[in-house]
Order: structure tokens, then sequence, then C-alpha cells
């Protein structure tokens, strides 16, 4: 993984907490200080909770189906996430595993996934009807323009997770105190969370939290591209599988004993058919004499 500097999280303005009067008691152990009346993040907190992230998602990519869902709402994360999950999937080889909800948290898509993954398979029919002309025969134009507006609407809602098939391996949450919901469905369901943590929200409810700016978009995008680097790199290096060989044909010609066996019997069979000789010594030759 590409190393992380404390230049880069100050650059990035990675240390800006919020106000004093908004803080969370528990966040203490990882302010520097308080100034204008804002907590200044410990920029050391940062860098080492961020590489153990990074280390933890790199080693969860290595197994073949791990998944990671990203959680991120905010109105400044949509296009941050949405670059980079792209720009993963062109770098990843074979399927990227990745999920993401950018719109809104879907209540019980951990609690109640065999409820939710039901308007999954909404979404994939609506998706294939307005995709074959053969299926919407039959129908009017405004019977299809409402499976049209059928799947706009859940596409908004699912259309980042619909290819989900079991509850994911992690959460990646941009800002735990907005995600709540998503927090509170993770620990119930022992999902194990990553998080940027800031300094209004509790980091005791996080697996993974990193201490950091959750709002500023120069700090969004240095967390999300190394923390989906770590992803890359991981999955990436898993050894892709090796056709199974076929086995050697033999050089040596194999040997028909069938042929054999009826050369045998037409043999015999011939033999039993000649005529028997009266003598078994050979009939002498008279010679004439010339006289």
């Amino acid at each position: 993984m590409r190393e992380i500097t404390l230049e880069q999280l100050l650059e990035a303005g990675c240390h800006f907490g919020h106000q004093v009067t908004r803080s969370n008691p528990k966040a203490r152990d990882f302010i520097f200080e308080a100034r204008d009346g804002i907590h200044i993040i410990d920029l050391a907190k940062t860098k080492e909770g961020l590489e153990e992230a990074g280390n933890y998602l790199k080693n969860l990519a290595k197994r073949q189906d791990a998944n990671l869902v990203i959680v991120g709402t905010k109105r400044q994360t949509f296009e941050i996430l949405t670059t980079e999950i792209e720009r993963i999937k062109r770098e990843t080889k074979g399927e990227s595993g990745l999920f993401y909800v950018t719109n809104k948290w879907i209540g019980g898509l951990l609690t109640n996934f065999s409820e939710v993954s039901k308007n999954f398979k909404k979404l994939t029919d609506f998706t294939h009807k307005l995709e074959t002309p053969a299926e919407q025969e039959g129908y009017t134009k405004k019977e299809v323009g409402m499976w049209a507006k059928e799947k706009e609407k859940l596409e908004r809602l699912y259309g980042g997770v619909y290819k989900l098939t079991k509850n994911p391996d992690a959460l990646l949450i941009i800002d735990s105190h907005l995600e709540d919901l998503a927090v509170r469905e993770s620990l119930k369901m022992n999902v194990p969370t990553v998080a940027i943590v800031d300094t209004n929200a509790d980091p005791a409810l996080v697996d993974y939290p990193i201490p950091a700016n959750d709002d500023a978009v120069g700090s969004l995008q240095l967390i999300i591209s190394y923390l989906l680097d770590a992803w890359k790199e991981g999955r990436n290096s898993v050894p892709e599988a090796k056709p199974a060989e076929a086995p050697k044909a033999s050089l040596e010609k194999p040997i028909d004993r069938s042929s054999e066996v009826a050369k045998k019997e037409v043999k015999e069979a011939t033999v039993k058919s000649l005529p028997k000789s009266s003598s078994s010594k050979p009939a002498k030759t008279t010679k004439t004499t010339k006289k």
C-alpha cells in the first residue's frame, strides 16, 4: 500500500473537527486540542487508524467471495464515491466485490436481508422487461411507462446493492454519526465496520475507526482513495484459478485384444473345415524311368 504522510493529511484538512459544543465525550482520545472553539484532531491517530483500516480491507479482499458495501449519503461524497468505485472496478482483475449506498441507507439491508432482496429481484425483472422488446408485447405504452417509473424509483434506492446475494462481509461508512442506523444494524448482525469518525461521533461503536474530518472534500478524497486502493491491491493479489490440465495421451499404440481373438477363432474354424487325410505321412512320389 502507498504511504500516507502527516503532511498529506494536514494539507487535505483531515485535522479539523466539529465545534467544541458538539463533541462526543468518547472522542477525547484522538482530540489534540481546541482552537477558536473547534476541536483539532490528532493526525498521528488519524494515520494510525487509516493504516490499520487499510490493512484490514486489503486482507479481506484476498478472499474471492468477499464483498464490501460503502455507505456515503452526504451530498459531497456522491461524486467522489462514484468516480473512485468506477476506477477501482476498471483496475481490478475479475469481480471487484464493491457495492455502495449513496442515496439513503436501506433499513433492514443487514437485519432483514431476505425481505429487502425481494426488491432486488423486482429491479432485475423490470430492467429485463424494459430491455427486451418481446417482453413488452401485449402491454400498452402506459403500462410500459409505469415499469420505467418503478424501475427508476427502485434504482435510486437499490442501484448500488441490488446484485448482492448475501450479507456484506464489511461496511465502509463515511460518517458514522450520520449513518447511525447502518452502524446499529452492523453491530446487531456482527458485520465489521470501517468508518470515518469525527469529533461528534462515538468511536467505540466502530471496529476500525479513522478519526478525521468527514465533511471536507479533500479529506474525503484522500481517505476514500487510500482505502479503495488497499482493497484493489488485495483483490489483485488473489491468484487466478488455473484450468485443469487434460491427461496426456500415451505414445504407445494400445493393443487391440479383440482383433487377436477374432483372428485366432477364424484360424481354428479354417483348420476344422479342411478334409482329413487318410495318413498323416506324405504320399510318396513315383519316379518314371526312362528306357
